[in-house]
């Protein structure tokens, strides 16, 4: 682990462990949460430098982590507790398979390095303001504030942003089946 990571742990593990306790209001549960999440960032260890609001983005991660075993918990409940007590079958067996498949992660990944290729052709200032908005996850409020600018301008921005970016993306010939309208 880098000397940074080390840094962001000492600087916010308390505060992620009181968010993931306010979360579960459970103490063994926030642990394992806190403890994913810093999984989560170590094995993102390369984004890291990239983050401009470190805080923001371990909120984000730890919110994720929160909802998606928030999520799976619900989901094996569904099954499991309707199931009859005696089964020929693993119980396990009976809980849905809801992840991507290899095909549709890998089409994701390569969607995704051309849409910020292509985002890299926008003025700064629309690309900061997508970054802040859909990576980020920063409320207009919130990107108002560190933008210094009226949430009017920034809804105008992210607009305009969008609309660019489409233009972009369309553009491109090899990109148009791909891509919808």
């Amino acid at each position: 682990m880098s000397d940074k990571l080390c840094e962001i742990y000492e600087e916010f593990n308390r505060y992620i462990y009181h968010l993931c306790l306010k979360l579960t209001r459970n103490p063994q549960e926030a642990e394992d949460i806190v403890q994913e999440v810093w999984v989560k960032v170590v094995r993102n260890e390369k984004q890291v430098e990239q983050v401009d609001h470190i805080k923001a983005w371990l909120t984000t991660i730890t919110m994720n982590t929160f909802r998606d075993r928030y999520r799976k918990n619900v989901r094996r409940s569904k099954y499991v507790l309707n199931q009859p007590e005696t089964l020929d079958v693993p119980i396990l067996d009976l809980v849905p398979n809801n992840e991507i498949s290899t095909e549709e992660q890998v089409e994701k990944v390569a969607i995704t390095k051309i849409v910020q290729e292509k985002m890299k052709q926008l003025d700064v200032i629309y690309q900061k303001t997508l970054w802040y908005f859909y990576v980020d996850q920063y409320s207009l409020a919130e990107i108002s504030e560190i933008m210094k600018v009226s949430i009017g301008t920034v809804k105008s921005r992210l607009f305009r942003a969008k609309a660019r970016l489409k233009e972009i993306l369309l553009s491109d010939k090899k990109l148009v089946d791909v891509i919808p309208a």
